[in-house]
């Protein structure tokens, strides 16, 4: 086991408990988003205590830099290193409000700019195909198995908090196992449906798989043809839901997920084979397969249908403002690297198609 790292000195551990605070109080952030800035914090404070800094107020701009540049030393990706910044900047923005700094030095503290990759994005006839497939098909043998490969245990989390969320789970619980192990044969055509629901509501919305896992019974308006969404920070949105996915979801409720559902059920619209609310890992696995399934299609798991449905979206002709309400963006900046990818596609079709190309 790699050595526990020694402890802060008292008042920077009593302004990095605060700031953990904040993150997930204030500023209603996940736990999983929590955690890595926290333990970002933490490097920087224990590389400043390194150095005879014993609170917070030490901190300067010398010191965040040979921070960063130390973390860079040691191989870390551009990604990484940017978080890491980030993280900084967003903790002495804290600490200066707080008074714990007098002087912020985080706006000085650049970092490299990270290269965008496009995403890789299935086409809309290859999109039809996976959706028909899924729609149609028998739970293969390795989609027989999605459910119990965590071998039966909960997730921790247990409720709608995996975005960042805070409305109560009654359900006590994530189901990341079941159908391997306890009646698959029973269940095959109930998980069937699920999945198939579960393909057609990503594609058709965009959300995030852990939005989709936090959903209830009641966020689906079959009247509306909309879905309530519960989104990063605990921001709620409506978005629209066409009329496949929509009957998808009601056949999934009216007959897959009635002989699922126990007492500990709760309102989750989604379940696992034993019961609870469908873990984000197990409906990964499940994307992943229906992909797999119809060749040429490229595995760009639950977060791939995200990118197409935004894709397909613009080059439908929706407006960049209107993608950006539907997938939850907080800046734009995040939906404009979509208008890339069909900006990259219509050139490839020029190109193909046009004489004097």
């Amino acid at each position: 086991m790699p050595p526990r790292p020694a402890p802060l000195p008292e008042h920077m551990q009593a302004a990095l408990g605060g700031f953990g605070r904040h993150l997930a109080a204030e500023r209603g952030l996940s736990p999983h988003t929590v955690r890595a800035y926290t333990g970002d914090v933490r490097s920087l404070l224990e590389h400043a205590a390194q150095g005879g800094i014993t609170a917070p107020d030490g901190l300067d701009i010398t010191v965040l830099r040979r921070w960063l540049a130390g973390q860079h030393g040691t191989g870390h990706a551009r990604a990484t290193l940017a978080r890491r910044a980030a993280a900084a900047r967003a903790f002495t923005a804290w600490a200066s409000a707080g008074g714990w700094l007098r002087r912020d030095p985080g706006p000085l503290l650049g970092t490299a700019k990270i290269p965008r990759r496009l995403p890789q994005v299935p086409r809309q006839d290859q999109m039809a195909a996976v959706l028909s497939a899924a729609g149609s098909f028998p739970r293969s043998r390795s989609a027989r198995g999605q459910d119990s490969s965590s071998g039966g245990q909960d997730a921790d989390g247990g409720g709608r908090s995996s975005s960042g969320g805070s409305r109560d789970n009654s359900g006590g619980g994530q189901d990341a196992g079941g159908d391997g192990q306890d009646g698959t044969r029973g269940t095959e055509a109930e998980l069937a449906l699920r999945d198939a629901a579960i393909m057609e509501l990503l594609y058709a919305t965009g959300i995030r798989v852990s939005e989709l896992c936090g959903l209830d019974i009641d966020d689906l308006d079959e009247g509306r043809n909309t879905v309530r969404v519960l989104g990063k920070g605990g921001r709620e949105r409506t978005v629209p839901v066409g009329l496949p996915a929509v009957r998808a979801v009601a056949a999934w409720r009216r007959a897959g997920r009635p002989p699922l559902a126990r007492p500990g059920s709760g309102p989750a619209l989604f379940l696992g084979a034993r019961g609870r609310r469908l873990d984000p890992r197990t409906a990964r696995r499940v994307v992943h397969a229906r992909l797999a399934a119809v060749v040429g299609v490229p595995d760009s798991g639950p977060h791939g249908l995200r990118h197409a449905a935004a894709t397909h979206l613009l080059e439908g002709g929706a407006d960049l403002r209107s993608v950006q309400e539907i997938l939850g963006h907080a800046s734009l900046a995040s939906t404009q690297i979509y208008t890339h990818v069909s900006v990259e596609r219509l050139t490839a079709a020029y190109r193909q198609a046009h004489p004097r190309a």
